[in-house]
């Protein structure tokens, strides 16, 4: 992984603020329309905002911790929801659709396998992995595998000219993987992180907890080295993120981050990268109990609160339009000079000796 350049330079950024000061608007009216703007052109490198083309990977894999009976539904549903965004029936295509938004379906550790005529990326690095209240979720390799499978993905997105890619992911069984990392991470308790991911019972939601809880204490994580946390209680899907962020970041290509677990994939590349953390969008704030803290430990503001907990890309893909309306006022909206607008000066009436009347 080499390094990331830090987004932006002074020039570009005074360039952009410049003539968001200048469109016929109150400055600083549009708010965090703003500084979406300003963040998207310093990660592009430009001050010529466009989103010609918008991708959103959707990260399928399986969870050998499934098993202990974390979730609500079966492991069998991750193969199933896959075919389903194939057919382009589910929540993210919708959204998609809407959004101008290119899906694509990676298999990076389904327990099955796909006919090869699907339009699934094959980027399998296993049949899911392993129980990790038993022994460790991936190998090293596997680790390395599932991060280098993000980046090259990355890379040949930017290839082919793609502005901005979105970070979504469905998995079985992958919220309690989430959380496991999240509590090495943070330090906090499981019982303080962990959610009701499908929808579990109150019994299931404690059998959760403890199960992350005796999986650190079996395995011990250096919350330091990500690629440790990650080989002992993560998942394919959530490697592949942090590495998509990895090749995008290094590419100038902003990512918009989903919901909890694309966020503790996004965390786990910003603790091993920090300079990565300009180039992320954090889509929304999830439902899923942890996923504030994940949040708060990268300094994160969300740009939505919808109480989802789906998945999927769902949040991305809605940050995405949000990005894009942002660049097309930043573009198409006349400057006060342009439009012959008349701009004030002085928003303090007293510096001008104004009496605060109207005519």
């Amino acid at each position: 992984m080499r390094d990331i350049q830090p987004a932006g330079n002074s020039q570009l950024r005074l360039t952009i603020q410049r003539r968001l000061d200048h469109l016929t608007k109150p400055a600083g009216s549009l708010g965090r329309l703003e500084e979406l703007a300003l963040q998207y052109g310093l990660a592009r490198g430009s001050a010529e905002l466009k989103l010609a083309r918008k991708a959103m990977f959707i990260f399928c894999a399986d969870h050998g911790v499934a098993a202990e009976g974390v979730s609500a539904y079966p492991s069998a549903v991750t193969a199933q929801m896959a075919r389903n965004f194939v057919r382009g029936g589910a929540a993210i295509n919708v959204l998609c659709r809407q959004c101008g938004i290119d899906p694509r379906i990676v298999d990076v550790g389904v327990n099955t396998d796909f006919e090869p005529d699907l339009p699934i990326l094959a980027r399998k690095i296993g049949r899911g992995t392993q129980n990790f209240l038993k022994g460790p979720a991936m190998s090293e390799a596997q680790a390395l595998a599932s991060v280098e499978a993000g980046i090259l993905l990355a890379r040949e997105a930017a290839g082919q000219g793609y502005d901005i890619l979105g970070a979504g992911e469905m998995g079985i069984g992958n919220t309690t993987a989430a959380t496991a990392m999240l509590a090495c991470f943070s330090g906090r308790d499981a019982g303080q992180l962990t959610g009701r991911g499908t929808g579990i019972t109150d019994a299931q939601l404690a059998r959760k907890a403890e199960v992350v809880r005796q999986s650190l204490a079996l395995h011990r994580p250096d919350p330091g080295d990500p690629m440790q946390v990650l080989a002992a209680v993560g998942g394919f899907e959530i490697g592949a993120i942090a590495g998509l962020i990895f090749g995008a970041a290094a590419a100038k290509v902003p990512v918009a981050v989903d919901g909890f677990i694309a966020s503790v994939g996004a965390l786990a590349a910003c603790r091993r990268q920090p300079s990565v953390l300009p180039y992320l969008f954090f889509s929304h704030l999830s439902a899923e109990r942890g996923h504030a803290a994940a949040l708060e430990l990268m300094g994160a503001r969300p740009l939505l609160a919808l109480e989802l907990r789906l998945g999927e890309g769902t949040g991305a893909a809605l940050a995405i339009s949000l990005i894009e309306s942002a660049a097309r006022l930043f573009t198409e909206m006349a400057t006060f000079e342009s439009a012959g607008v008349s701009q004030q000066i002085r928003s303090d009436p007293a510096a001008s000796g104004a009496t605060g009347k109207t005519a």
